[in-house]
């Protein structure tokens, strides 16, 4: 599975507004100069953002966004699934039921299962409030 820049950009956007929770709404180019991420990309992001209802929006002289949730209350795995859509590892998995006709008789189709079943559940025990309450001096591993 490969992160995409939307994924990974999405991810932090987030962390920012995570980091600035208390300050209200935030502008997109304060959150565009401290990630350094273009304005214009950021604004392509939001949509998928917001089909998970993950921001709330201010239109206005004091607009912005702000999460729509408490960062302990959004899971990485919320974020990356609004971005890239779907996180399985291979794309007869993105049915339910699965669709593949050899499905029944795939021999690596559990293996699939399994690493998919390994990093949902990776994602859904880390939340934004776990990643901003990280010492950024240390090099420990959420698992």
């Amino acid at each position: 599975m490969k992160i995409s820049t939307r994924g990974r950009y999405s991810f932090r956007m987030m962390i920012d507004l995570a980091q600035h929770y208390n300050d209200g709404f935030i502008a997109l180019k304060d959150i565009s100069a401290r990630q350094n991420i273009s304005k214009k990309y950021l604004e392509q992001i939001i949509p998928f953002l917001n089909r998970n209802n993950l921001l709330n929006a201010n239109k206005g002289h004091m607009g912005g966004y702000q999460l729509a949730k408490h960062p302990s209350e959004i899971t990485v795995r919320e974020i990356l699934e609004s971005a890239e859509g779907s996180l399985t590892p291979v794309s007869c998995m993105d049915n339910t039921p699965n669709m593949c006709k050899d499905c029944a008789g795939c021999i690596t189709l559990p293996v699939y299962e399994g690493l998919y079943h390994a990093i949902i559940d990776y994602l859904d025990s880390v939340t934004l409030q776990d990643v901003i309450s990280r010492q950024p001096d240390t090099c420990e591993y959420y698992i």
